[in-house]
Parts: structure tokens; C-alpha cells; sequence
């Protein structure tokens, strides 16, 4: 099934299959395609709202981008702490991030990392029995 799968496949995974599901764990492929699309998303919400003016309080950001940041803030902390699970870690370790710099630093870290091989506490592996890499076409 994942060898099917397209990077848009892999970006929307977390909003259409998986919007709440902060259990099992994301693979590599889907959790950057995601990262990917949001900031995409997230870019084109701030020109929509520039072309329309819509900016709130002097702030910078309009109703768009406020709108696209609540929509994919669930699916984005739930996509996070999968792809956490899918190095052996638990999601507790996405608190890091309020540590200024340095906790930003250790999550690029351990989301780059690549995930368990086989079976985990969290799951089976989510490339399936075959490792942790998407086959070669």
C-alpha cells in the first residue's frame, strides 16, 4: 500500500485518514510531505489575506491564516507525535519544544532520524515488513 503512495498521498494522509489519531506511528515520507504542504498552505493564506486586507489588530496575520493554523493544528501535533512514535520515542518529547532553540533543534533531530525497523512498542513498522524505506520504482 505505502509503495503506492504519492508525496500529495503522503501531505494529505494526515488531515483525511488520520486528523485526531495520535496513535501508531508516521513514517518519514508522511510526516515532512505534510510539514511540506502546510507551509505551502500556510504561505498562500498569508497572500490571500494580503490581497483582501484582512489583517486583525496590526498583527500580521489575517483570517485565513488564522483559519488554515486551526484547522491543521490538530493534525499537525497528531502527525508530530507519530512520527515521534516511529523512532521508539514517547509524544512527551514534543514539549521540547518550548525549550527556545535548543528544543527546536532536538526535534528536527529526532524527525529526521529514520524510523525503528520492524515492530515497536507503538506499532508495526508503517512501511510494512520490508524496512524503513520506500522501494525504488
Amino acid at each position: 500500500m505505502n509503495s503506492n503512495m504519492t508525496p500529495v498521498d503522503w501531505a494529505k494522509r494526515p488531515v483525511t485518514e488520520k486528523y485526531a489519531d495520535f496513535s501508531g506511528r508516521a513514517p518519514r515520507a508522511e510526516y515532512w510531505w505534510f510539514v511540506l504542504a502546510e507551509v505551502v498552505v500556510l504561505i498562500i493564506a498569508k497572500i490571500l489575506d494580503g490581497i483582501i486586507g484582512s489583517d486583525i489588530g496590526g498583527s500580521g496575520s489575517g483570517i485565513f491564516y488564522i483559519l488554515v493554523c486551526l484547522a491543521l493544528l490538530v493534525p499537525g501535533i497528531a502527525v508530530s507525535i507519530r512520527r515521534l512514535h516511529d523512532t521508539d520515542k514517547t509524544g512527551w518529547w514534543l514539549l521540547i519544544a518550548f525549550v527556545p532553540i535548543i528544543g527546536a533543534i532536538v526535534l528536527i533531530v529526532f524527525m529526521v532520524q529514520e524510523g525503528t525497523a520492524g515492530s515497536n512498542q507503538y506499532g508495526p513498522n508503517p512501511y510494512g515488513e520490508g524496512g524503513g524505506r520506500i522501494p525504488a520504482e
